[in-house]
C-alpha cells in the first residue's frame, strides 16, 4: 500500500522512496543464501502444482505461514512469479502461481548453484569419512 511517500508491508514500514527502493528490498530477501533453498523449493513446487495454497507450501517446506507468505511475496515482486485468480468448486477465490520467463531462468541458476554448494558440502564430507575410517583403521 502507498500512503504518501512511505510503503507498506506485513504491518512494517519501509524506507521511504521510490518504487525502485521497495523493489530492491525484494531483490536483497532473495540473495539470502538461506533462504535459497525454500526459494527452489518453492519455485518447484509452483511448476509442479501452481494451485498449491500457502497453507500448504508451509506445511510442505516446514517453515511458518508468515515466512512462506513473506517469500511468495518476494517472489511476486521480483517478478519470477505471477499471481492469476481462479475459481475453486467451493465457490471461494484461489491463487495460481505461474513462473515467468524470468523466473524460469533465476530457478535454473539457483538450482545450479544449489547443486555446486552441495556437491562440495558431499566431497567434504566424503574426505571426512575416509578421514575417519583411517583414523579407526589405525587403531
Amino acid at each position: 500500500m502507498l500512503w504518501g511517500d512511505c510503503f507498506f508491508l506485513n504491518q512494517r514500514s519501509l524506507p521511504c522512496g521510490s518504487l525502485r527502493d521497495y523493489f530492491s528490498l525484494s531483490e536483497e530477501i532473495l540473495k539470502n543464501t538461506s533462504n535459497q533453498e525454500l526459494q527452489l523449493k518453492l519455485l518447484q513446487h509452483f511448476e509442479r502444482d501452481p494451485n498449491v495454497s500457502q497453507r500448504q507450501l508451509s506445511k510442505a517446506l516446514g517453515v511458518s505461514l508468515g515466512k512462506t507468505h513473506y517469500l511468495v511475496s518476494s517472489l511476486v515482486k521480483v517478478g519470477w512469479v505471477k499471481l492469476d485468480n481462479f475459481k475453486r468448486s467451493d465457490k471461494k477465490t484461489g491463487y495460481m502461481y505461474l513462473l515467468t520467463p524470468k523466473g524460469i531462468i533465476q530457478k535454473a541458476k539457483i538450482t545450479k548453484a544449489f547443486l555446486i554448494k552441495k556437491e562440495a558440502e558431499y566431497e567434504r564430507l566424503r574426505r571426512e569419512i575416509d578421514e575417519l575410517r583411517s583414523e579407526i583403521e589405525s587403531t
